[in-house]
């Protein structure tokens, strides 16, 4: 294949930069360019050779370079990283000088398509190495080590090829028909089928808590003007983040901030304050808030206790009735203005001026995020993985819906084919052009 190239660190200052190479012609294309006291063919793979790098006979920097041979690579292709002094100008130097003598630049995920497509990787594998770059809890990044390892692979392995088994065995009853000899008992058919159909939902279902992990637990702070939400929104930081007035209707945007808490990182969202009003900016800003509640893990509504502690009580059912997917806790801020008031299990008191009560507040929101991420530890399920998974549920219980109403065996074996199909899909046993543009179009080019 032709030789790609590419930044693999992030563009900015810093110590060294790595500049990716691999194709066939890797070695013939970066000696062009490379001067050291030995020729990258004269060595053997795994060596780093010292020297510099020229651009005809314009010196560009002086670099170590790591030389893999194929199949032995990331990419199962001739390899090469040329770590070079950080800065964007030196790395885009050498890649140009890299482009002007027959590499071109790697389209996003390349690099790692090309380990799939040289069977490298299997497709649990590729997006794992996705998640852990983008993982935002420490969890989802071991949960991604341990899929990058194949663990993930396997199991979806074992169970399709007992599914294709179990296909096999009905369509060979086909060839005894006269004898009518029977190789699966129905039950006992009806029975692995289950097993199946219930690992594919659990994982299937792991979807959402997957997304917290790999993506954060987003916190939208709702209220009404004045409540305080700037406030606690500052005091949970930490710092001075948003502006704080008196004034109602101060925060007409949303501002968000990340707060690591329980190794998760929490997308704190502070919105704009939710009431009627005839500002066209305000308004906009209150229309963004029932998006960002959309999208929430949690809500806390903000109520100012020292207007009273009911006040924000119809918000709050409102809040929770639409926004059933996202734990809804009611915050009763300003406890320091008030002398008496009613405490309950279900609400949190705070005085966000003060820093009172923020504590029992992160640990509450730490306690939610635990429940919530408990049960997933082997493997961190996307959208496509959830949806494949989904499907070949939905042709297993039509597979057993057949042998319950005694169908001919042709038809059952190719609902039960169609859910190894599936399976297969997750892993990479067939794939499409589409699938793999969809995939890796949502890498960093250098990886």
């Amino acid at each position: 294949m032709d030789v790609i190239t590419a930044l693999a660190t992030p563009p900015g200052i810093g110590g060294i930069a790595v500049i990716r190479v691999s194709g066939d012609k890797t070695f013939e294309v970066v000696q062009k360019i490379f001067r050291g006291k030995k020729s990258i063919s004269q060595v053997e793979s795994h060596s780093i050779l010292y020297g510099k790098i020229y651009d005809e006979e314009r010196l560009i920097d002086t670099v170590l370079v790591s030389i893999f041979k194929s199949p032995n690579t990331y990419t199962g292709e001739n390899l090469i990283e040329i770590s070079c002094h950080g800065g964007i100008l030196v790395a885009d130097e050498i890649i140009s000088a890299l482009m002007k003598n027959g590499a071109r630049l790697a389209e996003p995920g390349e690099f790692t398509k090309r380990a799939f497509l040289n069977g490298k990787m299997d497709l649990t594998q590729v997006e794992a190495v996705a998640d852990i770059i983008h993982s935002q809890s420490i969890q989802g990044v071991q949960t991604a080590a341990r899929q990058l390892v194949g663990s993930f692979k396997q199991k979806l392995t074992n169970l399709r090829n007992k599914l294709v088994k179990i296909a096999g065995l009905i369509e060979l009853e086909l060839d005894f028909a006269e004898e009518d000899i029977e190789f699966l008992d129905r039950a006992e058919l009806i029975e692995e089928i289950d097993k199946v159909i219930i690992f594919c939902q659990k994982l299937s279902d792991e979807y959402r808590t997957s997304e917290l992990l790999r993506s954060g637990y987003f916190i939208g702070i709702a209220g009404y003007p004045n409540a305080g939400k700037s406030k606690l929104f500052n005091a949970l930081l930490n710092r001075n983040r948003a502006i704080v007035s008196d004034i109602p209707g101060t925060t007409r945007d949303y501002i968000e901030e990340n707060l690591m808490v329980g190794g998760v990182m929490l997308k704190l969202i502070d919105t704009a304050g939710l009431r009627d009003t005839t500002d066209t900016i305000e308004i906009q800003g209150i229309k963004m808030v029932e998006s960002i509640l959309e999208q929430s893990n949690m809500i806390l509504v903000i109520n100012d206790i020292s207007i009273s502690q009911d006040n924000s009580n119809l918000l709050f059912e409102q809040i929770k009735d639409k926004y059933k997917e996202a734990k809804t806790l009611l915050v009763q801020n300003k406890i320091d203005l008030v002398k008496n008031y009613k405490k309950t299990e279900d609400e949190i008191y705070i005085s966000a001026k003060y820093g009172t009560g923020i504590e029992e507040l992160l640990k509450r929101i730490e306690q939610e995020i635990k429940m919530n991420i408990e049960s997933t530890k082997d493997v961190l399920v996307n959208q496509r993985q959830a949806t494949l998974l989904k499907q070949a549920v939905f042709d297993l219980e039509k597979a057993k819906d057949l042998i319950k109403m005694g169908a001919e065996n042709e038809i059952v074996a190719i609902e039960i084919k169609n859910a190894g199909k599936r399976l297969g899909e997750i892993t990479g046993v067939s794939w499409s052009e589409e699938v793999l543009n969809a995939i890796f179009g949502s890498f960093c080019i250098g990886k």
